[in-house]
């Protein structure tokens, strides 16, 4: 299993942003495992879900160009992730959460593609060792699937364990991962 190593806190979104804005833009994509609904504010990309997309259009309050932006740009890095020409993003980000589930997102971004950890190896990185559930429960509220890449993330006896999109959707993703 690798050892994370040393990554600056979080180069491409900026853990102190005020997400303040109701201003949110979102789509879906078809991709080779299923429907993706992805949405952004003015920050950066906000939310990706692996399950049945819906558009809730209450959510589009009002016209945003820079949300427009981060879509487009989250769609197209996604489809190079799904062929296989792409294994690390540059969309911003801009995830809503607790500092301690920050901390535990910017070690997931830190995974090489095709690798995975255990949740040990996440709570040593953050210098949070005996939070191994903490940081369990961090990646289950991972709004940001597959781009903050929760799915490497597998028991310490390298069995596969929870997703929440489900076991047979993180095994695709690892598979794709290793053979790519």
């Amino acid at each position: 299993m690798k050892q994370l190593t040393d990554v600056p806190v979080f180069s491409h979104f900026d853990k102190n942003s005020p997400i303040t804005s109701d201003t949110i833009m979102a789509k879906t994509m078809t991709t080779q495992v299923g429907e993706i609904y992805i949405k952004a504010n003015q920050y950066g990309l906000s939310h990706l879900s692996l399950v049945e997309a819906k558009l809730q259009m209450s959510e589009r309050t009002e016209l945003n160009h820079q949300a427009c932006r981060y879509l487009i740009q989250a769609e197209k890095e996604l489809e190079a992730y799904f062929s296989g020409k792409r294994q690390h993003f540059s969309v911003p980000l801009a995830p809503k959460g607790t500092e301690f589930q920050k901390a535990v997102w910017q070690a997931l971004l830190a995974l090489d593609y095709g690798t995975s950890c255990c949740y040990a190896d996440i709570a040593n990185k953050i210098n949070r060792p005996k939070a191994v559930r903490a940081v369990g429960a961090a990646n289950g509220a991972n709004a940001i699937a597959i781009i903050i890449p929760c799915h490497r993330v597998i028991g310490k006896n390298g069995s596969l364990t929870g997703y929440a999109y489900g076991l047979e959707m993180k095994k695709s993703l690892l598979k794709l991962e290793k053979s790519k």
